[in-house]
């Protein structure tokens, strides 16, 4: 297999409500979208997750576009002929950080690879279920009642787990009401996004009174030593996000009793490859995971959705239907069915990407491969 065509489109897509964390507010999905043709003329298509702004992470679209074109995508070209997804890791692995550029060439080539081979994300992933339990991520509000009408809309959709968005001055109490008024039956969890510090470990103790499924990237990324000391102060089971970039670090925050769940996002860790070796090392230690989001459209959703029907996703993730994010999506969109969602059985990433839909977002596009022109 050998790469043809690369095209870049970027992107900008409405969200139907705008999405607040703990650093900041997101009104618009913004990202680019990568078209490989192979000569043989199979398509990979692949989302960048990475955001507009270093916040979730030091990574930013505008920088992952330039490190993907001027330093991974020579080295995935020189491979000529001998192209698949596993090489591709292999001689981006000099390339230091950048993970979520990686994971977005990965993923295109990889794309094409099942669809010559003929083989699903599902299948080749190792996948054992056909659908998968979806939960939705609530953003903070700007009232308790806004927060508490969401909650009511999502449940009455089906969604099978809420998680709270966190930070300080938003936790407690939204939770207790959240709690109170839904009952104990609820699978419930809050997602701190690292806003808060070792310092703050007696007031996150408070939220071992609501029984949550646990408690997701309390502290700083890098603090993998803090979130130990916090496991040992609180009950409710910490989960760790941003602070996993691989199976080392999954191994690493494991042995040191720093998380009891992991969040495992495809991009944060490089692409899928990798995500599964985060699996494996977590359901070989018995720490349960389950699959994140970062607002992707329905061709990062399929993919993801993929991975979480491998047999260590115990939980439910955050693959949540398009009409969550988007009023159009740019694939046929993945609707809610008694709480999951199906696990896509095509090959490839399993579902067909909408040209008119997604011309009517195209900002800009530009051929990486084998030319740069801008359009």
């Amino acid at each position: 297999m050998r790469i043809e065509l690369l095209e870049l489109r970027r992107v900008s897509m409405p969200l139907v409500t705008p999405f607040r964390t703990s650093f900041g507010t997101s009104h618009t999905r913004e990202t680019f979208v990568l078209r490989l043709v192979t000569t043989d003329g199979v398509e990979g298509w692949a989302e960048c997750a990475a955001d507009v702004e270093p916040l979730y992470s030091e990574e930013f679209l505008v920088g992952s576009e330039l490190v993907l074109r001027d330093h991974l995508l020579p080295r995935v070209v020189a491979l000529g002929d001998g192209l698949t997804a596993g090489r591709v890791q292999d001689v981006l692995e000099p390339v230091s950080g950048n993970p979520m550029a990686k994971h977005v060439l990965e993923t295109a080539v990889l794309d094409a690879e099942l669809k010559t081979a003929g083989l699903s994300f599902g299948r080749y992933l190792g996948a054992v279920r056909d659908r998968v339990p979806a939960g939705v991520s609530v953003g903070i509000m700007n009232s308790h009642a806004e927060l508490l009408d969401h909650v009511d809309r999502y449940l009455e959709q089906g969604y099978q787990r809420i998680k709270l968005k966190i930070e300080p001055g938003w936790d407690v109490e939204p939770v207790r009401l959240v709690r109170e008024r839904y009952g104990d039956d609820l699978l419930l969890q809050v997602d701190a996004n690292a806003a808060y510090t070792l310092a703050d470990a007696r007031h996150l103790a408070r939220l071992d009174a609501f029984d949550l499924l646990l408690m997701e990237q309390p502290l700083n990324e890098a603090d993998i030593r803090g979130h130990a000391t916090l496991a040992r102060t609180v009950r409710t089971p910490i989960c760790l996000d941003e602070s996993i970039r691989s199976a080392r670090d999954a191994a690493t925050a494991i042995a040191l009793g720093a998380c009891e769940v992991i969040n495992i996002k495809p991009a944060r860790v490089g692409g899928y490859l990798e995500a599964r070796r985060v699996h494996d090392v977590a359901h070989a230690n018995g720490i349960a995971v389950w699959c994140g989001g970062m607002l992707e459209t329905g061709i990062g959703r399929a993919a993801n959705v993929a991975l979480a029907a491998l047999p260590g996703f115990t939980l439910p993730g955050d693959t949540s239907a398009s009409d969550r994010y988007f009023t159009h999506d740019l694939t046929p969109p993945f609707v809610l069915d008694d709480g999951h969602l199906p696990v896509p059985t095509a090959a490839g990433i399993g579902v067909e990407v909408l040209r008119d839909a997604l011309d009517e977002v195209t900002l800009s596009t530009d051929v990486l491969y084998p030319t740069s022109s801008a359009v």
